[in-house]
């Protein structure tokens, strides 16, 4: 992927870009250049992806290098969509007790996640662990931390499918 493939500039906040200039006019090689990545370890025991590491990539909105911090809630969902750029929507079930008729039923909740680059494409029916950041759009309130691809098989119908992660 092309890094600067918009109208502005990508560069990353934390990073001087004309060190890098410096550092191949100065005989250094690529491998230096490495080394003026960003990237940090978000905690809570999820390891920062290797394409965070070594890629080239630029996102403000991810929790591995960007500054957006990961606070609050940590919930697991099933992918349903993947259509809009670096944005999915999962979907969570849940079982919803009626005290009446003292019986459970299904319900679900659908949330907008913003996806980083660092995890390259998912499908639908992935797994994703996100957690809770401070609101990145009008809808968009959490950030993908892990991604647990779903089996070979493709499910039916993923928007029907009620599985209680």
């Amino acid at each position: 992927m092309e890094v600067q493939d918009q109208k502005s500039f990508q560069k990353q906040k934390n990073v001087f870009v004309a060190k890098g200039k410096r550092v191949l006019a100065q005989g250094g090689s690529k491998k230096d250049l490495s080394a003026l990545r960003f990237h940090k370890n978000v905690g809570l025991g999820f390891k920062t992806p290797k394409a965070a590491i070594k890629g080239d990539y630029i996102d403000k909105n991810c929790p591995f290098t960007g500054q957006v911090s990961i606070r609050g809630r940590i919930l697991k969902g099933l992918v349903i969509s993947n259509k809009m750029e670096r944005t999915i929507v999962i979907r969570r079930d849940y079982l919803h007790y009626i005290s009446k008729y003292n019986r459970y039923e299904k319900r679900h909740k659908n949330l907008a996640v913003h996806l980083s680059p660092a995890f390259g494409p998912v499908k639908e029916g992935d797994i994703v662990t996100v957690g809770e950041c401070r609101p990145l759009s009008k809808t968009v309130r959490f950030n993908v931390l892990q991604v647990e691809p779903c089996s070979t098989r493709k499910p039916v119908n993923v928007r029907k499918m009620f599985v209680v992660t």
